[in-house]
């Protein structure tokens, strides 16, 4: 990297999952419309003609009088080749394919457990971590060799066994997972309090939180406005919308399979005391079958399945979005996204100082009451070659009750994982909320995923 003013030219990014056709065009928009920041990118993808796409399509971003940073973008052929000479991995994979994850989130609904999203807690993105460990093995054990100094970012799920495997592999990379669930949450809030105090267009930013929790499983202990504390308001707006929902959308919320009237968090708020603060399509996955018993239920709390159908049907788009900003048929539009990666990256050069929500090791024992090897998602100051994580203080004693299974489920896939161990596998099904069936028919199910899924997985699955 060079330092100029106010300026960091020649960053070199090595772009693992480069084919994507989603979180790689958001981060190369991003990437174009940020000033400060120029360079290479390398992109490496398992698809190489999709990683081909994505170069053109970068290379035609850069030709919009919009883009502000300069990047040059190549395609590597090996993920070593990848990651020679890299400031900044970031790595955006699908570990198998659409056809696996409909297994993940399909095979289950036999025994009656239904999963909103099935890529990060419940049986679902059990098995999918399964898929997922041994790629990130790969990863880790390249980037040690290769590009011990960079840093990563990772936007795979599931995210905590993601963060988790990079660093059991390789103690001392400097690695990160970003989310932007706490964002929405943010501007949930941020719109209430903009309707309670009279005021217009409340920025997100401004929305101070303290943020502990787990990936997908976040709740805020505090959150305020200039001063103001914003739980009251939360609450008295809860009071008034809890059976609607959230105003904007409670007439409007199936228009979207992700959309929802945040009706789950008004309900946990009204459990527990403390805002969740993720989707509640995540969210309702890592409780018990509260929110997810069947799908009628899930439409009376006012959000969606989301089935895999759908997310092949949406593939399909976007590879025909793919080709046409390919040929040309359709422009490559510059626009910001919101996500707060390139931000990051930014501080990370030491070009800026922010405070952001983060996915790393508890070792700060930034959450007292978890494990040092538990991943877990808080505040962080981000600044020159560092990420100090905040203090975000104890869960209380019924949100820990919540979320020590699945910090416990983490320990226990990963372990499995690594071993090929089928019962540490099946403890942790077993352990998750969701699997409310019997035994038997738990072992019949876990099996059966695990077969649909043996192509992405190593030799000692095979024999299940």
């Amino acid at each position: 990297m060079k330092y100029e003013k106010n300026t960091v030219r020649n960053i070199r990014i090595s772009y693992i999952g480069g084919g994507s056709r989603g979180w790689a065009w958001t981060f190369m928009r991003d990437l174009a419309l940020e000033p400060a920041l120029s360079g290479t990118i390398s992109l490496y993808d398992i698809d190489r003609k999709a990683a081909e796409a994505n170069q053109i399509i970068g290379r035609k971003m850069m030709e919009d009088p919009a883009a502000v940073g300069r990047w040059e973008y190549e395609v590597a052929d090996t993920l070593e080749e990848s990651l020679q000479g890299a400031d900044f991995v970031v790595i955006s994979i699908l570990p198998g394919t659409f056809d696996e994850m409909e297994s993940d989130v399909h095979a289950p609904e036999k025994y009656g457990i239904y999963q909103s999203v099935g890529d990060t807690a419940g049986p679902g993105g059990m098995v999918r971590a399964l898929r997922t460990i041994p790629m990130f093995v790969t990863i880790a054990e390249a980037i040690r060799k290769t590009a011990p100094d960079a840093w990563v970012i990772n936007y795979t799920n599931p995210m905590s066994l993601c963060v988790k495997t990079l660093y059991h592999v390789f103690p001392e990379i400097k690695a990160f997972g970003c989310c932007h669930e706490v964002f929405g949450t943010q501007e949930l809030l941020a719109d209430i309090a903009g309707k309670k105090l009279g005021i217009e267009s409340i920025d997100r930013h401004d929305i101070h939180v303290n943020v502990l929790g787990l990936n997908h499983f976040t709740w805020f202990s505090e959150a305020s406005y200039k001063g103001v504390d914003l739980f009251p308001v939360y609450s008295e707006f809860i009071d008034t919308h809890y059976e609607s929902g959230y105003e904007k959308i409670q007439n409007n919320w199936m228009n979207s399979t992700f959309a929802c009237a945040h009706r789950v968090k008004f309900d946990l708020f009204r459990k527990y005391g403390w805002i969740a603060a993720a989707g509640d399509r995540h969210l309702a996955e890592f409780m018990p079958p509260i929110y997810l018993k069947d799908p009628d239920t899930v439409h009376s709390w006012k959000f969606d399945l989301t089935p895999v159908s759908w997310r092949k049907k949406d593939l399909e788009s976007r590879l025909k979005h793919s080709r046409d900003m390919v040929s040309g048929a359709e422009p490559v539009e510059l626009k910001k996204s919101g996500e707060e990666g390139i931000l990051l990256i930014k501080s990370l050069c030491g070009l800026s100082r922010v405070v952001s929500n983060v996915n790393i090791p508890n070792t700060a024992r930034q959450i007292p009451n978890l494990p040092e090897t538990a991943v877990v998602e808080t505040n962080a100051v981000f600044a020159r070659d560092s990420i100090r994580p905040i203090y975000a203080g104890p869960l209380k004693e019924d949100i820990y009750q919540l979320i020590l299974p699945h910090v416990m489920n983490h320990e226990d896939v990963l372990k499995g994982a690594l071993t090929c161990d089928y019962d540490v596998i099946y403890r942790a099904f077993r352990r998750d909320p969701l699997v409310t069936c019997s035994a038997a028919d738990a072992d019949e199910l876990l099996k059966t995923m695990i077969r649909n899924t043996k192509k992405y997985l190593p030799e000692g699955w095979q024999k299940i």
